[in-house]
């Protein structure tokens, strides 16, 4: 089989893997990434929590669980290659009742068929002994839980991409794909060029582009900000790695939780709320498009419908600091309205099914020519290489 001409859009941590893997592998000849941004990682994979995920929730067998643990090992590979930081600082899923304690042995349960090292049950003073200000009858302890920098690491991908050939366009938006027969034309800001196989890592707005090539124009990205807050230096000592409540399946989303983050800091959040646009970062800015979008979305008025105790819970955090910051305090009852200042916001790009449902795995849909990558929540950041591994298979063997 001869080698591919190859273009990847978006130059988020997904896309830099796949253009890398399309090169290391030898599948591909030429590789070329597309970015609108002027820099790498400028959305979603620059703005989270930096935590590399044991693989602790996923269904044993789905394409999370297993690409979830591949791509530990391949990002720790990378780190201690390039330089990036990278902490075992460990976890623990905290049980605060009888009903969470349940739903904790299950989560172990899935855990341990997913192989994740280390993983154990432990009560309430040996987690105090971990997490000393944490509070709880019961936790899931996973040591090997992991924080990084996404964004450094995503650049370190970008490194061996580039030192093996391949070649990033920034500032360069791609405004359609379009299968000629003969060839794949993608259709950006800079003209017109050809290729054999282009693949779509578009995040944010992957639907978009998917549609205007010719795909099903669902699953929906709907865009949920999540907005954090950080403990002041001298309150860190609250926290000495990573603090989780225990999913509750009432809910779309996990709710807020504490974080160490690589440089040092404590992350306090997610909330989720829906944005006022796919890329709208601050509070106040509206993105008429997007909005319009979401409003005439069937999809999206069922899931509303169907979850408006979870609209109730997040929206209180969203509009009181002190509702937010007691949502964190049922695990570590120490923290107070003071000592957190102010973080970062993110924007989760969110996808749903016409029926309102919420796209859980991650989807991949297309041919040997055209691939979209539909949907890479998290773990899509821990998983990215092995999505990308996944990825060339699938698009040099359909």
């Amino acid at each position: 089989m001869a080698k591919l001409r190859a273009a990847v859009v978006g130059g988020g941590i997904v896309g830099v893997a796949v253009a890398r893997e399309l090169l290391l592998s030898g599948k591909a000849a030429e590789v070329a990434l597309y970015e609108k941004e002027p820099s790498l990682a400028a959305h979603q994979t620059g703005r989270n929590s930096g935590v590399v995920h044991a693989g602790l929730y996923y269904e044993p067998g789905g394409l999370k669980a297993t690409l979830c643990r591949r791509g530990v090992g391949l990002l720790q590979e990378l780190t201690a290659r390039r330089n990036v930081p990278y902490e075992e600082c460990g976890k623990v899923v905290v049980a605060r009742d009888d009903v969470e304690l349940a739903r904790l042995r299950t989560l172990f349960d899935r855990a341990v068929a997913n192989g994740v090292p280390g993983v154990r049950m432990i009560d309430g003073p040996e987690l105090r002994r971990i997490e000393p200000h944490a509070r709880g009858i019961a936790a899931l302890h996973s040591p090997t839980t992991a924080i990084t920098n996404y964004a450094a690491a995503t650049r370190a991908m970008a490194e061996d991409f580039t030192e093996a050939g391949g070649t990033i366009f920034l500032g360069t938006r791609v405004t359609g794909i379009d299968d000629g027969g003969t060839h794949v034309s993608v259709l950006s800001e800079a003209g017109s060029s050809s290729f054999d196989l282009v693949i779509n890592c578009a995040g944010l707005q992957s639907d978009r582009l998917a549609k205007a090539s010719g795909d099903s124009a669902n699953p929906r990205i709907v865009p949920f900000f999540g907005a954090y807050f950080l403990l002041r230096e001298d309150r860190r000592s609250l926290v000495n790695g990573l603090i989780y409540p225990v999913p509750d399946p009432r809910y779309p989303f996990l709710g807020v939780h504490l974080t160490k983050r690589i440089d040092g800091e404590i992350m306090v959040g997610p909330n989720a709320f829906l944005a006022g646009g796919r890329e709208a970062y601050s509070g106040l800015e509206l993105m008429p498009r997007d909005l319009a979008a979401v409003a005439g979305f069937g999809g999206f008025w069922r899931f509303a419908a169907g979850n408006i105790p979870a609209a109730l819970r997040e929206g209180r955090t969203v509009l009181s600091r002190k509702a937010f910051i007691e949502a964190a305090r049922a695990y570590v009852p120490e923290l107070a309205v003071a000592d957190v200042v102010p973080g970062s916001r993110g924007i989760r790009a969110q996808a749903m099914n016409g029926d309102g449902s919420l796209v859980d795995d991650f989807v991949i849909t297309g041919n040997s020519r055209i691939m979209h990558v539909r949907n890479a929540p998290s773990p899509g950041a821990t998983s990215s290489m092995a999505i990308a591994e996944h990825i060339v298979v699938l698009a040099t063997t359909c």
